[in-house]
Parts: C-alpha cells; structure tokens; sequence
C-alpha cells in the first residue's frame, strides 16, 4: 500500500510533542556547542561524571567495545540494514525511508558540527557531538516511532515510549563512549540532543512528500480515467 493509506512514520498524536521537544533538544545542542567551541578539556560536568564512568575494566570494557563497534560503520551498516529489512518486511515503506534518510541526516549533522564546534579530545580528536550516540539514539526513535504506531499508542504513552528507548539507548552507548575515554559526557548529551533533533523533522518531511507524492498519483490517475 502507498500514499495516504501508508502509516505515517510520524504519528499525529505525537507531533506537537515531539516538535517541541526537537527544538528544545536543537537549542541544547547550539548552547553546548557555544560553550565547549574550541574546547580540549573536560567542563565542570564533565569533571564531576567522567572519572566515575572512565576506565572501566574487563568484563565492562568489552562490553563498552561491543557497543562502540555498533557504531562504527560496520557494525553500523548491519544495524541498519537490519531494521530496514524489518520495516519492509512489516510493510512500512516509509520507516525504511526514514531509517535510512533520518540516520544519514543525523550522522551527517554530528560531523559537521564536529568541524563547527572543534571541541577536541586525546591528541586532538573532534568530540563535540558524539557521532556513535546520535547514530544509536536516532536508530532507536525510528524504531520506537514505528512500535508507537503499530501499537496504536495515544500521545501520553507513545511520548513517553519513544523519550524511553532513545533514553536507554542515548544512555547505553554513552556510557561506552566516556568509559573508553572516546568523548566527554557533555558530547554524548550533544549526540543524543542532535538525533532528537534531527529524528522528528526528517519524519514529517518523509510522511509530508509521500503525501504529496500520493496525491499526484492519484490525480494522474483520475485524469487517464476520464
């Protein structure tokens, strides 16, 4: 099925929210990105969480490895073409779309700001944002945005499922980004502010061209039955 008749990979209940909630998360990411510009040692946050969460030991740091490989493209490439299959397996052209234009989008966007920003990290590594967190969380609102409209979930409990699952997943590969010593904790909250930024935009923007994609389609074809 296409067009209209095609589930919207935004769900109407959640929009005002998650419109919102995109901007309060874009207007953290200019702020951070403001007050750690040019940066190459840790803010006060950082100080206070960094050392009880850098240097974890074995079995926790190949824990924290694992989840850094799904980050990198590898590891991310098969995350990826796994939730695709998913999508269109379940009929949800759109979230493959999604999947595929919001994840780029967000990768995309902590890179640039990366160069933008020039926050450095253990001879000279860009930092701010973390890419690896805004890469899981974004792939995780995806999913959470189709399990929200498969389960048909009303405004509170969808909100709150999809603040949930990009919270443990923003949370989980962070904890592993500052563990390995690879960013800061304020770049893992940039990461994490950047996807829920990006996420809810790039969704409208899919579910608004299929929609007028659909139209246009049907309207052709109207006109070749007349």
């Amino acid at each position: 099925m296409t067009g209209r008749s095609a589930p919207a990979v935004l769900p109407p209940s959640l929009r005002a929210w998650l419109g919102l909630i995109a901007a309060l998360a874009t207007l953290m990411v200019v702020v951070l990105g403001v007050l750690y510009a040019g940066h190459s040692r840790p803010g006060m946050v950082d100080a206070w969480i960094q050392p009880a969460v850098e240097g974890v030991r074995p079995p926790w740091r190949h824990v924290a490895l694992a989840m850094d490989f799904l980050g990198e493209p590898a590891g991310a490439a098969t995350l990826v073409g796994a939730a695709v299959t998913g999508c269109l397996l379940l009929r949800r052209p759109r979230a493959a779309v999604l999947l595929v234009a919001g994840v780029g989008m967000t990768v995309g966007a902590a890179t640039l700001l990366k160069s933008v920003v020039g926050r450095t990290i253990h001879d000279g590594h860009l930092s701010y944002p973390s890419g690896h967190t805004a890469f899981l969380t974004a792939l995780a609102l995806v999913v959470a945005l189709v399990a929200t409209g498969r389960l048909g979930l009303g405004r509170r409990a969808g909100t709150l499922l999809v603040l949930a699952v990009a919270l443990v997943a923003g949370a989980t590969m962070g904890w592993a980004q500052v563990a390995l010593g690879a960013h800061y904790p304020t770049d893992v909250l940039g990461g994490w502010c950047t996807a829920l930024a990006v996420i809810p935009a790039t969704a409208w923007l899919v579910d608004r061209t299929a929609d007028r994609l659909a139209d246009r389609m049907a309207d052709a074809g109207r006109r070749e039955h007349r």
